[in-house]
């Protein structure tokens, strides 16, 4: 049984509120990234923590775009479910960076900044991910009656 487009449009539809709130904390955690004067002594490692945390607002901003030019339900499921797991995995992995850096008044900040971002889109982010794959089970299923 082929999934239904609307119900799956609507599944996808993330809440416009939660993902301002998602853009807000972003952006400050990105200037605290880049303006907020934290320091590494370890070559690269604020490079790479800015990195992931440029890479984690594109998941961030992907999980509101819209999939329409996804011709198949089942595709937009599965691009919207593994964008909302590569941004739960470039939570860990920037919290993870954080170490590498120097402490201080700015770690502290920036430390701040990706707690309340982090704070803000887990658990959304696993009630959207765990809707999306029920839609995918629920086509498996029908997939082995038939």
């Amino acid at each position: 049984m082929a999934l239904d487009a609307d119900a799956v449009d609507r599944a996808l539809a993330c809440d416009a509120g939660w993902l301002a709130a998602l853009r807000r904390d972003w952006l400050a955690l990105a200037d605290l990234a880049l303006w907020g004067g934290v320091q590494s002594s370890k070559l690269g490692a604020l490079p790479r923590l800015r990195k992931r945390i440029m890479e984690l607002g594109e998941r961030l901003a992907s999980l509101g775009a819209p999939r329409g030019w996804i011709p198949q339900p089942r595709e937009r499921l599965k691009s919207a479910l593994a964008t909302a797991i590569a941004a739960r995995e470039l939570l860990e992995q920037c919290a993870q960076a954080l170490g590498e850096l120097e402490g201080g008044a700015a770690h502290d900040a920036l430390a701040a900044a990706l707690q309340d971002l982090s704070r803000r889109a887990r658990a959304p982010l696993d009630e959207y991910a765990a809707c999306w794959a029920a839609l995918l089970d629920s086509q498996l299923g029908h997939d082995n009656e038939e």
